[in-house]
């Protein structure tokens, strides 16, 4: 028998259903389905530079009603918001408002469209380019079953573009001609380049820039104008570029830096009271003076007497602000008189401080891919400015808890599932410390870090480990690509506080697992060096390369050595046995654009761990492991490996044992823009974990050349990307082709059955 809301529900579809998407259409206009097509007729023939391409397109876009996640040509089959709006546009009842406020979408009309214009838009496009002789024509293509729908058409021809045939650079002044004669190989703008106007631009930036980096302080890139004549010879251009006519006598100028003064305003932008003088510098401050002097005064890359440089004006920027301490920082430049032959500038800084507290509170979710899901919270401090030297103290209180999800109800693991608690506390210096390398301040970012931590984890009828430690450790950035880190001491404190009968089963047949888990000291020295070209825009291709190794142990030992201890021989310190190890790894990602909407990403990856000497185990936590969300995606997280290893299927907590000392991995990933924001991925991925000694409750484990290609688990899928510019949500398909292990199966594709090669993946952001 059919209910009152089931009537309701009825009622509503039909009406909503009944409703033509075009019977609010004022007169005279259609409404607007979206971009038949753009044609490029001639765009591969003379070699459109695909930043062109984008920008035309991005000119031409506009979304129609229910676009397909953003498209300008695609739209899904079901206009639900335009049928409401249709519905309720000219009701009153609160149902109606209610329906319009949260439901209704206005139609997009194509006089809102305006295709005219983003036609000239996109001429002027053509313009700017060098594509003087091209053009672009609009076409309104009528709905064959309603007239009052409509689609655009787009054409563009480019026609061959104009090439710069001269460049002449006339006289300004004679330092200033004589700076441009020693800079030239760094010119933006060449003889047979095509007109470009961004790029004259850029080349005006970058005179203005060389000039005021040269004491120049009044020379802006407007006083910098070009001469461009197209008649001379057919698709050719002669630039000459100088200086406009009437500019004031002071840009040809150099100027000196004068006096540095120093404002510091409150957290509240009180202004100072006090004053104090440093050096050749004085510092005005509000209430308490908070930042040491001599703080402030590394900062500065300029002195008094010195020609003014805007670049060192950027640095001293840039180092404020580094510190963390001020809310802003304004560098303002006056002359020293008012005579016609003043040449110097007094400088004021001025700041205000930023209040040094601030505090956060996260509460996540997490499901993993072992079936293990639950919830996790953090509350995080921050302090500035601790020791008045811009120093940033934070601290973390975190915990999280998660329950077993897999289907089988026989391995419940009871009320009390995995927890961890912990605290991470750290204090960064924007400078470099114990020791301070050769009492010079850098150019560029260079940082150091003191850490602490301390943990809980619970592993529910397993076991329960406490996990203690800090490190000292340098950052240094000399350029925008590449990056230091070094850590000359962290140490680690793993104390194993009890075990379950269950667990105890485990390590009677795996004792090697136990001595991975067992108390243990571990001190490193760590250094990592990146190098990411991803922040050079004119690459086409990105390229980021990542290398860390690390020793543990090994000054210890020496110490040991000398008092007589033997290399292998058992030996504690502070009352737990040492770890001893070496550990390299490294990370080679490439990705190539084929084209505007095609990429094509590539990953390979690899590491080792060999452990000596106090210890031939390697700790738990520094091992590898491999499979999930971002690594072999057919498989879930810890499931594959060591080797031909095969793990109990019906263990939850088989996962523990699959891990290596050896990992070896390659992705390969290609990237396709579907519709809008929308993105599909087909990817193929490989790898394994191995031992680099025999384990006997391992078996198959050890690493051994002759197996090598049996033993990498290799897996292919799809995916999908849907990119929000904040966040990219990912959905993953992986299918496995190849299980390291004996399946049962015969063959090099040895699924055992579909069920057992499929894994699916939801996350956040590209993988690799």
């Amino acid at each position: 028998m059919m209910g009152r809301n089931d009537l309701f529900v009825i009622t509503l579809l039909i009406s909503v259903l009944s409703c033509s998407t075009t019977k609010n259409i004022p007169s005279g206009d259609t409404l607007y389905t979206g971009i038949e097509s753009i044609n490029y007729i001639d765009a591969d023939s003379v070699g459109v530079d695909d930043d062109v391409l984008d920008a035309i397109d991005a000119a031409f876009a506009f979304p129609p009603n229910n676009a397909l996640f953003g498209s300008s040509t695609t739209r899904t089959p079901i206009p639900l918001g335009l049928w409401i709006y249709n519905a309720n546009v000219n009701k009153t009842g609160a149902f109606n408002r209610l329906m319009m406020r949260w439901l209704a979408k206005k139609p997009v009309l194509t006089s809102a469209v305006r295709p005219d214009t983003r036609s000239r838009n996109v001429r002027n496009i053509l313009r700017d380019n060098g594509y003087f002789a091209g053009n672009v024509e609009n076409s309104i293509i009528p709905d064959k079953r309603d007239s009052l729908k409509v689609k655009i058409r787009y054409d563009v021809t480019f026609n061959q573009p104009y090439i710069i045939d001269s460049i002449e650079y006339r006289r300004m002044q004679y330092r200033g001609d004589t700076l441009l004669e020693i800079r030239e190989s760094e010119r933006l703008i060449r003889k047979g380049d095509i007109f470009n106007t961004e790029r004259l631009e850029a080349e005006r930036q970058r005179i203005a820039k060389l000039m005021r980096d040269n004491g120049y302080y009044y020379f802006i890139p407007e006083y910098i104008v070009y001469q461009a004549d197209s008649t001379l010879s057919p698709g050719k251009v002669s630039l000459k570029i100088g200086l406009n006519q009437g500019v004031p006598r002071s840009i040809l100028r150099p100027w000196k830096i004068g006096s540095v003064r120093v404002a510091l305003n409150g957290f509240d932008n009180e202004r100072p009271s006090n004053s104090i003088e440093y050096k050749d510098i004085k510092i005005y401050y509000e209430g308490k003076l908070r930042v040491r002097p001599a703080i402030l005064y590394e900062q500065l890359a300029f002195r008094p007497g010195e020609y003014y440089s805007v670049q060192k004006q950027l640095d001293t920027q840039s180092s404020l602000n580094r510190l963390g301490i001020f809310r802003f920082t304004d560098l303002r430049y006056t002359p020293a008189d008012s005579s016609a032959n003043c040449d110097t500038l007094n400088v004021l800084i001025n700041m205000s401080y930023d209040y040094p507290l601030n505090g956060s509170f996260e509460l996540t979710s997490t499901v993993n891919d072992n079936s293990y899901a639950g919830p996790g919270a953090s509350l995080n401090l921050t302090r500035r400015n601790v020791f008045g030297g811009g120093e940033v103290m934070s601290t973390s209180v975190y915990g999280s808890y998660e329950w077993y999800t897999g289907r089988d109800f026989n391995v419940s693991t009871g009320f009390i599932n995995n927890y961890e608690l912990g605290l991470k506390s750290s204090i960064m210096f924007p400078r470099l410390i114990a020791p301070h390398f050769g009492g010079q301040q850098y150019d560029f970012s260079a940082t150091s870090r003191i850490d602490f931590n301390i943990g809980n984890l619970n592993r529910a009828k397993y076991y329960n480990i406490v996990n203690f430690g800090g490190g000292l450790s340098y950052d240094f950035q000399p350029n925008p690509i590449r990056h230091h880190t070094f850590t000359p001491i962290r140490l680690t404190f793993s104390m194993l506080q009890s075990t379950t009968a269950r667990f105890d089963s485990i390590i009677d047949y795996n004792p090697s697992l136990y001595q991975s888990l067992q108390d243990q000291f571990i001190p490193v020295i760590e250094y990592e060096y990146t190098l990411d070209n991803s922040v050079v825009r004119a690459e086409r291709s990105k390229t980021i390369w990542r290398f860390f190794v690390a020793e543990a142990g090994n000054l210890i030992s020496g110490g040991y050595r000398l008092f007589g201890k033997k290399f292998d021989e058992q030996k504690n310190f502070l009352g737990n046995p040492y770890s001893q190890y070496i550990k390299v790894e490294t990370e080679l990602r490439y990705n190539h654009y084929i084209s505007r909407t095609q990429k094509l990403a590539t990953r390979l990856g690899g590491g080792v761990i060999y452990s000596y000497g106090n210890s031939t185990i390697a700790p738990y936590s520094e091992r590898f492991y491999v499979g999930g969300a971002n690594s072999i995606r057919a498989f879930t997280i810890r499931s594959i490996g060591p080797g031909r290893f095969a793990a109990d299927p019906d263990n939850p907590y088989a996962y523990i044992d699959q891990n290596g000392d050896l990992m070896l991995q390659g992705n390969a990933e290609y990237r396709a823009r579907i519709v809008g924001s929308l993105e599909l991925a087909a990817f193929l991925d490989a790898g394994n974990v191995w031992l680099l000694r025999d384990d006997p409750t391992r078996p198959g484990g050890t690493f051994d050349l002759r197996y090598l290609f049996k033993d990498i688990a290799l897996g292919t899928g799809l995916g999908f990307r849907f990119d929000m510019d904040m966040l990219i949500f990912r959905f993953d398909i992986g299918y496995a082709l190849h299980f390291p292990y004996d399946t049962g199966k015969r063959g090099y594709f040895n699924a055992p059955s579909l069920r057992d090669a499929i894994g699916f993946h939801l996350a956040l952001g590209y993988p690799f």
